[in-house]
């Protein structure tokens, strides 16, 4: 009938829209060009970028610091993947540890922004919060130590004399909040979709490989 016609047309049209939505998580090394790298995937995309607005977002929906999102992933004492056990029961929720219950709103943010459209997302653990979506695509950066430390210098201003122990620091923490929320190793090839060395092609070629995986990878699952 015309009716079934015109709901298969709809159907149609809407996973469509579906498979061509585009979300792409970079996480990276400090100093490694990776959120440079993002920002230039949203331009060329035209797409939003998230990263500091997602410690915004977040805390203005869970009426939390934004102060208290920066500083998540530095101290960890409890049993995760038993208190997300325990996530949907409201009395158990009120006696999660509190940097917990700020990775559970900053993780809400994440799968919101991902329901609404393309967007590219920077860190955050936003790989492993999206990790069943078909229509994502994960990339970790990493670049030569002396090209971060140059970079950390040159763009991020920090003294040559502290670059390399604020990069240590930085990724050291990084890794142990990836750890702690996903039982994973951070910048393990295996967790990623791709892993790209900056330092081989530079940023802007960096940014079109990426644009062109993201499309191979989505069409593979058209």
């Amino acid at each position: 009938s015309r009716e079934k016609l015109c709901n298969r047309r709809r159907m149609k049209a809407r996973d469509s829209l579906i498979m061509s939505k585009k979300i792409i998580t970079i996480s990276r090394q400090y100093g490694s060009g990776g959120r440079l790298i993002a920002q230039r995937l949203s331009e060329k995309l035209g797409v939003p970028f998230y990263d500091r607005a997602l410690i915004e977002m977040a805390a203005k929906e869970s009426g939390y610091e934004a102060e208290l999102f920066e500083n998540l992933g530095e101290q960890h004492n409890s049993n995760w993947f038993y208190n997300l056990s325990l996530f949907g029961n409201s009395t158990a929720m009120q006696d999660l540890p509190l940097n917990d219950k700020i990775f559970l709103a900053q993780a809400s943010v994440i799968r919101k922004v991902a329901d609404q459209g393309s967007c590219v997302i920077v860190g955050r653990c936003a790989d492993y919060v999206l990790r069943d979506r078909k229509d994502c695509v994960n990339v970790f950066i990493h670049s030569d130590l002396t090209s971060r430390i140059k970079r950390a210098t040159e763009q991020y201003g920090l003294s040559p004399a502290k670059a390399g122990d604020e990069i240590n620091k930085i990724d050291k923490q990084r890794a142990t909040y990836y750890r702690y929320y996903s039982e994973k190793k951070w910048g393990r090839a295996e967790n990623y979709d791709l892993s790209v060395y900056s330092d081989s092609i530079g940023l802007e070629a960096c940014t079109d490989l990426i644009l062109s995986f993201v499309d191979m990878k989505l069409s593979h699952h058209d």
